[in-house]
Parts: C-alpha cells; sequence; structure tokens
C-alpha cells in the first residue's frame, strides 16, 4: 500500500492502473478510522481491482464552533488498518493542496433541495463543503465507483443528487451502518463521549427502534411520533436536535401512503453530536 500527499502523485499513479485495464474504487474519509470506514474499504476491494481510500479534515465541511481544529489526525494508524483491509493506495493532501487560494475563493458545488433541513438546516453550509470536497475528489481519482456509508443519509443523498444531475460517470454505492454491540453507530465522534455519556448514546438507535416499530404497528401520525421521540431523547439525558419521518428519497416530511421512509436523528450529548437513522417499508 503506498500512501500519497499531492495530485500529481496520485494522477501518475492512477494512470499506471487504467491503463493495466484495472478498476477503480474510491472511498472518501476524514481519517481517524474506524470499524464502519474499514467495512467501506473492504466493499470497494470486493469491487475494484484497485481502491484509493482518501484522507482529509475538509475544512470547508465545518461551520463556526465546530470541531475542525480538535478533530483527530490519525494518520499512521489509518496506514495500518488500511492496509489489512485490502486498500491499495492513500491519498492524504493538505488543505493547501485542495484549496491553493484558500477556501474564500474556491469555486462551490450547491446541490438544491436535498440538502436543505435535517443537517443541513442544523450546519448551514455543510452540504456545500461535502458536495465541493467529494466533487473534486471524483475529479482527481475518476474511480469507476465511490462507496459510501449509510449512517450519514443525508449526506448520501446529496452525493448521489450531485452525481446524477452532473452527469458524473461514477456509481455511487452505500454500504450498511455498522454497529458497537449496544447499537450505537460507529462514528469518529464517539471518541468525545465521556464514560458516562458513552453509556446514554444508545438511546438514539434505542428510540429509532421503537418509533419505527410504532410505525409498522399502523401508526400514521408522524408529528406526534416525533415529538415523543424527541421526549425520549431527552428523558435520556440528550438534548434532540432533530428527529424526522421522511420519505426515503425525497427526503420530506412522510405522509401516510408513503411506504419507504426513512426516520433521521440527530441529538447531542454533551458536547458531542450523534447522527443516525433507520429505513423501512411498510
Amino acid at each position: 500500500m503506498r500512501t500519497v500527499h499531492s495530485l500529481k502523485e496520485l494522477r501518475t499513479i492512477l494512470r499506471g492502473y487504467r491503463q493495466q485495464g484495472k478498476t477503480i474504487g474510491l472511498v472518501p474519509t476524514m481519517g481517524n478510522l474506524h470499524e464502519g470506514h474499514i467495512s467501506l474499504v473492504r466493499k470497494a476491494a470486493e469491487m475494484a481491482d484497485v481502491v484509493v481510500t482518501s484522507i482529509f479534515v475538509n475544512p470547508m465541511q465545518f461551520g463556526a464552533g465546530e470541531d475542525l481544529e480538535t478533530y483527530p489526525r490519525t494518520l499512521a494508524e489509518d496506514q495500518d488498518k488500511l492496509a489489512s483491509a485490502g486498500n491499495t493506495l492513500v491519498f492524504a493532501p493538505s488543505a493547501e493542496e485542495i484549496y491553493p487560494e484558500g477556501l474564500a475563493k474556491q469555486t462551490q458545488v450547491v446541490v438544491p433541495d436535498v440538502s436543505d433541513g435535517h443537517c443541513g438546516a442544523s450546519r448551514p453550509g455543510h452540504f456545500e463543503g461535502v458536495a465541493t470536497v467529494v466533487t473534486m475528489l471524483f475529479n482527481m481519482v475518476q474511480p469507476d465507483f465511490a462507496v459510501f456509508g449509510e449512517k450519514d443519509f443525508q449526506q448520501l443523498a446529496v452525493i448521489r443528487k450531485l452525481v446524477r444531475d452532473l452527469m458524473i460517470p461514477v456509481d455511487v454505492v452505500g454500504a450498511p451502518t455498522v454497529r458497537e454491540d449496544d447499537g450505537l453507530a460507529k462514528s469518529s465522534r464517539n471518541g468525545y463521549l465521556t464514560p458516562q455519556e458513552r453509556q446514554i448514546a444508545p438511546a438514539v438507535h434505542q428510540t429509532l427502534q421503537a418509533t419505527a416499530g410504532k410505525i409498522n404497528d399502523g401508526r400514521t401520525d408522524f408529528q406526534a411520533l416525533e415529538s415523543e421521540a424527541e421526549k425520549s431523547l431527552g428523558d435520556a439525558g440528550l438534548r434532540p436536535d432533530y428527529f424526522n419521518i421522511v420519505n426515503s428519497q425525497t427526503l420530506k416530511p412522510a405522509t401516510a401512503e408513503d411506504r419507504d421512509i426513512t426516520i433521521l436523528a440527530a441529538a447531542f450529548l454533551g458536547t458531542t453530536r450523534l447522527i443516525d437513522n433507520l429505513s423501512l417499508t411498510r
């Protein structure tokens, strides 16, 4: 496995693989890798001859007061994990390599509609940062496909729409959320939790499951269900950001006629923001 830091070197290596007729898969990450990330790499390795994992803490997707400066940078540990997971190439550029003129002068990609609401409402500008850097990575790597985790459900929807709208020849593959034994979705930010908070955190997934059970039992009063869920999260010691029951394709509020439904949740536990989701078919 090789690690490169410059676009020039990346393109030189990938050109050689393409000349050999090899397929290329991409797994974009911000590093501080956990088993959820590694599952994406393994999935990519099953589908492609060459797997490129990018490690880049993207400043454009962090808002004011968020954890850009403190986000863990663990390149050496990440390299060890990737080497044993079938990864071929690590692309770990600096911010100067990606944004040579700085963020203020950088062209941005805006994905309308699907970026609205949910995390888009709570983190203004976040999805513009995600869409921009993912578009750039697609152009830099030119993969045959890219793998993203379904834990970031709205992010996955944003990326699928930008690929459709901009006619980018990349297949976007979603991979299931990887969880701890108690149901907590694996996340790089789980490391911020105190031991006491870590005991409370599974309440997010438990509340999703309880709400899905009520929907499967026939309830369609979705606004009432959302309110009940937010109260449950609050009673457990979390501060709800949102709890939204939506149409799985449009991410708009679900109606009684919708068959494919996704429940999206975000909540604060101390200073840590946890997100999760659960999809069901009625």
